[in-house]
């Protein structure tokens, strides 16, 4: 996926503006990616059927990549988790301020969607995309997922609350992922429903997953501050590290023998991607 972030960094926004450090807020955060999975998601699915698809892909990686940063931004912002650090740099607030952080997010957020519409694919399959991405990570998913978790800190939940909680703040723009490289390819509604149904389980892992390494890595391991979840209705508060660590194991199994009922280029696409991460909580 080398080529996806030689893409990525070459196709930063560059404005001709009199804003002193709006450029450079923007090459600040787009630089400071993670490791793409969302991308990788969209463009393992798009490579297990259509390789030749992937470089016209890659805008769309982009725009869904740029929706996620947006997310992490506004997720850090003092109004919500109030965090200093993200992915082992400082986040754009402390770096600049909170307004400079609020607007890049907003733009970033607007901008997913812009990058869509001007790609290369028809318009039906475009409408699709972007409907994906807007019911997955706004008003009833990513978004309603965040509320539920502001409202509810310090106030303990039920384990299916804290399900429900993560399966909108997190699992659902997994699953839109996975679902909007099933559309670019042109997959039968039953397969991206199994491949949807297959990133809600793939989100929730990954939260259980966040959660055990809050409480067993260090900073540094983590890229983020650690230990800052104790009011946060996390895996951990609501049934222990143990039993989080079981449920993990039993999500990680679940998806391994999903992974296995995928057709051959499906599940070596899947594979060569997930292999790194469906155990992950066991490396702290």
């Amino acid at each position: 996926m080398q080529k996806f972030k030689d893409y990525l960094e070459s196709n930063i926004p560059n404005l001709d503006t009199i804003h002193p450090h709006y450029n450079s807020a923007l090459k600040y955060i787009i630089n400071n990616s993670g490791k793409h999975f969302r991308p990788k998601l969209l463009l393992s699915v798009v490579s297990a059927y259509e390789p030749f698809l992937i470089e016209s892909s890659y805008k769309v990686a982009f725009a869904l990549e740029l929706f996620h940063t947006y997310s992490l931004i506004h997720d850090d912002l003092p109004c919500m988790d109030d965090s200093n650090l993200r992915r082992g740099k400082e986040t754009l607030h402390i770096l600049y301020d909170e307004a400079t952080a609020t607007l890049i997010g907003d733009a970033l957020n607007t901008y997913a969607f812009e990058l869509i519409s001007t790609s290369s694919f028809r318009s039906d399959i475009k409408v699709e995309l972007i409907k994906s991405l807007a019911t997955n990570g706004g008003l009833s998913g990513m978004v309603l997922g965040q509320a539920i978790d502001l409202e509810f800190e310090n106030r303990p939940i039920e384990l299916k609350d804290v399900e429900e909680l993560h399966r909108n703040k997190t699992a659902k723009l997994i699953a839109s992922s996975l679902e909007m490289g099933a559309l670019i390819v042109g997959l039968d509604s039953p397969t991206q429903k199994e491949l949807y149904s297959f990133g809600i389980d793939l989100g929730l892992l990954f939260q259980v997953q966040d959660d055990i390494i809050d409480v067993t890595s260090s900073e540094l391991e983590a890229g983020k501050p650690i230990g800052n979840d104790s009011e946060k209705n996390s895996f951990i508060n609501i049934i222990g590290l143990e039993k989080s660590i079981t449920y993990a194991n039993t999500l990680a199994d679940r998806l391994s023998g999903k992974l296995d009922s995928f057709d051959k280029h499906l599940r070596d696409s899947l594979k060569e991607l997930l292999n790194v991460y469906l155990y992950r909580h066991k490396q702290f």
